[in-house]
């Protein structure tokens, strides 16, 4: 067990691999960045005398970026300028002779071969596939409810990157950026175990035409088509389909879709659930189905409808939060007024990795958090905004929208007031937010801040999302915003798995 391949744990598996130095350097570099907020180490320092002792070389071995003292001039091709400054942080860090933080372990090898091998000889845990994962929300709330994540995928490369970071007891070659097509045609080269649930949101689009055909026939859908082929071919005892409000039109052929496989026949029941009524401080509707095998339900003597039944009742008692309780306690910040200038860290604007300048969290913070405190904030930067809109953000207060008379004097759309009146919204703090979505990528002016003349920043977002704190996001500036917005809050989903996981163990 030992002996894994270094490609199941590793980030830094293919350093000569031209493609991925790229992104090495860059992993490295919020390595670096990390240590040095975390304990005060000035990575700019004029270095005169650079050591390299056994305790370096054994360190770096243990991050997994060289293999012995010999490679240290890959690692010092591979960094160029910036491999003294690297070196020095290395050496500072090892001279305070602390325990390192369980964020760093994210990075190293030594700690990451550690959780897959514990990985790996967990015979015990409920078994889960996820198809179509984005950055991992969803199959967060599994995880910290004791499940085993067998199979992950999705097509887009930063969210199984992002994925891999936060999920580092899964062995990486279970994680699979990929045509969801292609890896349901091959599912059993990658799933050799018993699956217990199956989840995922597949796109669906074809939502207009439900009366006139059936969706699944529908080539928008095609990818729904390949959900249902996997849990055909996989044969969960439950399965968990998370989809938008609009797919409640065509509801009912998706459970005749279910009672059409080869193989065993599933019971399915759906409900429109809301994500506030699971803690979570956003009016995100979403409908939920959830399906049980038939032999399963007879055994249990449970229907799909008892689980959602018994899903509903668990919100019944659930403490609820607003807008306000996910961000108070961040640092204030200031739009970024430089152009084109997303990747740069300020602190009047933010930066992707920062000590965490907070000593109690809020009851939602511990909530997110299951009480452990995150010595770093990830990914609270303010984007770019123009001083236009930077003055309208300011003019504005919560709950004023483009029609505002405070901006009737600079609004860009007041001619078409009738069509963009929602192109600029600033959020109430004390009620739930408005949907997280992806169109944050594009601009936040739908989602300024309650006090500050600014959108939401990535970790706000994640917030109402109600990912941890220490869940950072991969890739551009940009992208984080989609993963997040793409994502089902890890609270939500936590509590689903609360109730499937009960269920499982009434076979016992």
């Amino acid at each position: 067990m030992n002996n894994i391949n270094k490609s199941e744990f590793s980030l830094f598996d293919n350093i000569n691999s031209l493609s991925e130095k790229k992104k090495i350097k860059a992993i490295l570099k919020d390595f670096i960045e990390c240590i040095c907020e975390l304990y005060e180490i000035n990575k700019n320092t004029k270095i005169h005398n650079l050591e390299i002792n056994n305790d370096v070389i054994e360190f770096l071995v243990q991050l997994g970026i060289i293999n012995n003292s010999v490679e240290l001039n890959t690692l010092n091709n591979l960094l160029g300028k910036d491999y003294n400054s690297f070196i020095h942080v290395i050496n500072k860090f090892l001279e305070l002779d602390v325990e390192i933080d369980s964020f760093l372990k994210k990075y190293m090898d030594f700690y990451r071969k550690q959780s897959v091998i514990s990985y790996l000889q967990d015979n015990k845990s409920p078994t889960l596939v996820d198809f179509f994962c984005g950055a991992g929300g969803m199959s967060l709330g599994f995880s910290q409810n004791g499940f085993k994540v067998l199979l992950a995928n999705d097509i887009e490369a930063v969210c199984t990157e992002t994925y891999s970071f936060n999920h580092l007891e899964m062995p990486r070659n279970r994680i699979i950026t990929g045509d969801i097509r292609n890896i349901v045609d091959n599912v059993d080269e990658y799933v050799k175990d018993s699956v217990d649930v199956i989840i995922g949101g597949p796109p669906c689009q074809g939502f207009s035409m439900a009366n006139r055909q059936r969706i699944i026939d529908d080539p928008r859908n095609i990818l729904y088509k390949y959900y249902v082929k996997g849990v055909e071919r996989l044969q969960p005892k439950f399965f968990v389909m998370e989809n938008v409000k609009g797919m409640l039109s065509v509801a009912e052929q998706v459970k005749e879709d279910f009672h059409n496989l080869e193989g065993e026949d599933y019971d399915v029941a759906y409900h429109l659930f809301n994500a506030k009524e699971f803690s979570v401080p956003q009016n995100r509707e979403r409908l939920i189905y959830i399906g049980i095998r038939a032999d399963i339900s007879k055994k249990i003597n449970k229907t799909a409808k008892d689980i959602i039944e018994e899903i509903e009742n668990g919100t019944k008692n659930i403490k609820k939060y607003i807008l306000e309780d996910s961000i108070y306690d961040l640092r204030e910040l200031e739009a970024l007024t430089i152009k084109n200038a997303t990747e740069l860290d300020t602190e009047e604007s933010g930066r992707k990795i920062e000590n965490n300048r907070v000593n109690i969290n809020s009851d939602y913070v511990n909530l997110i958090n299951q009480n452990r405190f995150s010595k770093l904030v990830f990914n609270h930067k303010a984007r770019y905004n123009n001083e236009r809109d930077i003055e309208i953000f300011g003019r504005m207060l919560p709950g004023d929208k483009s029609d505002s008379e405070r901006i009737a004097d600079i609004m860009p759309y007041k001619s078409r007031n009738d069509i963009f009146k929602d192109k600029y919204y600033k959020l109430k703090p004390n009620e739930v937010c408005k949907t997280i979505t992806a169109h944050m990528k594009f601009d936040c002016n739908m989602y300024i801040h309650p006090y500050q003349a600014r959108g939401l920043t990535p970790r706000e977002a994640a917030r109402v999302q109600s990912y941890p704190d220490d869940y950072m996001f991969l890739g551009s500036y940009t992208k984080t915003y989609m993963q997040v917005g793409n994502s089902v809050p890890p609270l939500m989903s936590r509590e689903i798995a609360r109730v499937i996981k009960n269920n499982i163990n009434l076979l016992l």
